[in-house]
């Protein structure tokens, strides 16, 4: 007698129509991600605005007060440089010299008085306002009282100073005319090879309109976004699995 097996056949359903669908989901997340990505890249954007430095020994920090609430010690030097950027990281140091006895060599010292050397860079015409010429750079040693403060030492050289409602820097020596911490489209503008500083933005440096911080990134909505899409995607691959 002839044996016949009873044993359902087993049907093996291939997975390529599967593959393609998914494949097709995950290169179209992929592509939305990097369009987001180089959106988030092309809204960053610099401020014009003077930086405030000090002296680190022989080279340059960005200051982490502003200059209405540090008190120099006599001897010390300070900077001050306009310029496009993003923050901090991204400032333009002084292109001079942060040289205490070259700055204040004809200026003997006086009792009763202090003397900060101070250097006031101007900028490039790139940074300049539209229709502005950037003055040329220049050092000065201010003789001020014991316990002036760093603005007060550079109001006694570089009259007249402009300030904004928040205590920010607007102008040194009347330049620019106008505008103080002002939005500037891209970074196109940093081509003079200037050093760049690592220390935090301090006060004085301008925020962003959106209280988001630096604008050199993608923000937090745009990543946020990024990550619901690929969770849409995940979550869209493993249905896709459940209904084989």
């Amino acid at each position: 007698m002839t044996r016949t097996s009873s044993a359902p056949a087993v049907t093996r359903t291939s997975s390529a129509p599967l593959r393609t669908p998914v494949a097709a989901l995950l290169a179209v997340l992929l592509a939305a991600s990097g369009v987001l990505l180089g959106a988030g890249g092309a809204q960053a954007a610099g401020y014009r605005y003077w930086s405030f430095w000090e002296a680190d020994g022989k080279s340059w920090a960005y200051a982490t007060q502003g200059p209405s609430l540090v008190r120099p010690d006599d001897g010390t030097v300070q900077g001050f440089r306009f310029a496009v950027s993003e923050d901090s990281a991204d400032a333009d140091r002084p292109r001079h010299a942060a040289d205490f006895g070259a700055i204040c060599a004809d200026t003997p010292a006086k009792g009763g008085a202090k003397r900060v050397a101070l250097v006031i860079d101007p900028g490039t015409a790139e940074d300049a306002p539209a229709g502005e010429k950037p003055p040329a750079l220049r050092t000065a040693c201010a003789q001020v009282a014991p316990d002036a403060s760093s603005a007060e030492a550079l109001a006694s050289v570089a009259k007249p100073l402009r300030y904004d409602s928040s205590a920010m820097i607007c102008a040194i020596s009347g330049y620019p005319k106008s505008g103080c911490g002002e939005q500037v489209s891209g970074d196109g503008n940093k081509k003079d090879g200037s050093e760049k500083p690592s220390a935090p933005a301090p006060s004085s440096a301008p925020a962003t309109d959106d209280g988001s911080g630096s604008g050199g990134g993608p923000s937090a909505g745009l990543l946020l976004g990024i990550g619901a899409i690929l969770l849409l995607g995940i979550a869209a691959v493993l249905q896709a699995r459940r209904r084989r």
